[in-house]
């Protein structure tokens, strides 16, 4: 049996070789770091490298355990986040030269200081489409961020970096944001699991924004038991962020293996259909044999819905922008450009029936959920395009690729619901795709449930095809 290389190994997995002082965390640490050095220059998936802090986070890891003393759940584990999370002493520039004059960043964001509570050791931050509006991977400033299943070809955006490096084994666990479908199109194009919580559960506090009523943060792994580890770790209520909800922390990682026997399972029909998107198709058609799901359910609504989250992304960024707009057009990317002027002309009355739209179809789509406990639904229309390419067919009909990666995770977030994506492969293409499994509000343990029962079923993350030797 072919030994599992490092840089792809499990938190539970090197965490046991750190308590069993068969590596330290000084040599895990500087492995990470030698393999992002390597491999930067050609995935372009890190944007800051934090060599200094994380060797001198090590070194007291290391302590920890030659005292003998309590080690944190991650101890020596290392970990990136996405450029919109403020790393102290650090400029965040949110993947936009726009912001090189900003001031620098007085304290970490609330989730790195959690992460590094548990024993976790940031690596870095990662590369991200121009203030977070991307499906792409593509970035005009700083260079594109390449898929390591295939160099080349889009990454997925917007936390395209932190996709990229947890899919090439530069980072074993990392943070990201999802807007409209951020962390769960770049999950898919990149090969492995994804998880956007409930709007509201995880504190944004200390993140740059894009669209307040929108805005989550989530994670990668390549594994469900990483993922769920990770989440339990990072939940807990922050009250600098006004829509971070007090409720009780929920524990995933102990329910995991619970199954998906008692579960009410249907895949998402009319909007989410598949009949035009053979790769999405093929897709969704492996995990609902897997599930033994037959069970179809509808969701009215859905194309308005879409079309809200649309009009609220546009006006809410164009106002969050309208200084730079003012001041520094030419400075912005094009396609963010034009996109935010294009908000900041929409009539207020657009917004408000937008946000009423969004509520009358969040209601439509909760009643789903006293039929069935889990939809699911396809992650992305395709598998990742080629960087560069404009143009995708939608329902046979030629359209602009950059707003319709999002074509079936946007309605998702537009209402707030928990997502996990997982991975399958396409045969024909040989790249990944990734199946969304949705929740009721609150219920991520659900969505990583059904996840975890899809990996032991052999839903797991590919290794990315070898187009570099130190993969």
């Amino acid at each position: 049996m072919v030994e599992t290389p490092l840089h792809f190994k499990t938190i539970s997995e090197l965490t046991l070789l750190l308590k069993e002082r068969k590596i330290t965390s000084v040599e895990l640490t500087s492995y990470f770091l030698k393999r992002i050095r390597n491999l930067n220059p050609t995935l372009n998936a890190y944007s800051l490298i934090c060599d200094d802090r994380a060797l001198k986070k090590a070194e007291q890891i290391d302590n920890i355990i030659k005292n003998g003393d309590k080690l944190g759940p991650l101890a020596g584990v290392p970990f990136a986040v996405k450029n919109l999370f403020d790393i102290k002493d650090n400029v965040t520039l949110a993947g936009s030269k726009i912001n090189y004059n900003k001031k620098i960043a007085k304290e970490d964001a609330i989730l790195i200081r959690r992460m590094e509570k548990g024993g976790a050791i940031l690596l870095g931050a990662t590369s991200m489409g121009e203030f977070a509006y991307d499906f792409t991977g593509e970035n005009i400033h700083f260079g594109n961020c390449q898929n390591p299943h295939k160099l080349g070809y889009m990454s997925g955006g917007s936390s395209s970096g932190s996709a990229s490096a947890t899919s090439a084994g530069i980072a074993p666990i990392s943070l990201g944001s999802d807007t409209n479908g951020s962390i769960r199109v770049p999950a898919s194009f990149c090969g492995i699991f994804g998880l956007k919580p409930t709007y509201g559960r995880l504190p944004r506090t200390g993140t740059y924004p894009f669209v307040d009523s929108l805005d989550h943060l989530g994670l990668f792994a390549r594994s469900i038991p990483d993922l769920s580890q990770c989440f339990d770790l990072i939940q807990g209520f922050d009250e600098e962020d006004h829509v971070c909800i007090d409720r009780e922390n929920i524990k995933t990682l102990s329910e995991i293996d619970l199954g998906i026997n008692n579960l009410r399972i249907a895949k998402a029909g009319g909007y989410f259909s598949t009949k035009h998107f053979p790769e999405a198709k093929k897709a969704m058609d492996k995990v609902c044999e897997s599930l033994s799901v037959n069970n179809t359910v509808n969701i009215d609504g859905t194309l308005e819905g879409r079309a809200a989250a649309y009009i609220i992304t546009n006006v809410e960024g164009s106002l969050l922008h309208r200084d730079h707009l003012k001041k520094n057009l030419n400075d912005f990317d094009p396609d963010t450009r034009d996109r935010f002027i294009a908000g900041a002309m929409l009539p207020g009355s657009w917004y408000v029936r937008s946000q009423q739209v969004r509520k009358w179809f969040k209601d439509k789509f909760l009643a789903k959920f006293n039929e069935v406990d889990i939809i699911i639904a396809p992650a992305t229309p395709c598998t990742a395009p080629s960087i560069g390419q404009k143009k995708i067919l939608i329902n046979q009909q030629e359209q602009l690729l950059r707003p319709n990666l999002g074509y079936f995770t946007q309605p998702i977030s537009a209402i707030g619901l928990p997502s996990c994506v997982i991975p399958t492969i396409d045969e024909e293409s040989g790249l990944p795709i990734g199946v969304q499994i949705i929740a009721p509000p609150w219920r991520e343990d659900l969505c990583l449930r059904v996840a975890n029962y899809l990996e032991k079923k052999g839903f797991s993350s590919p290794t990315p095809v070898e187009s570099n030797s130190s993969f």
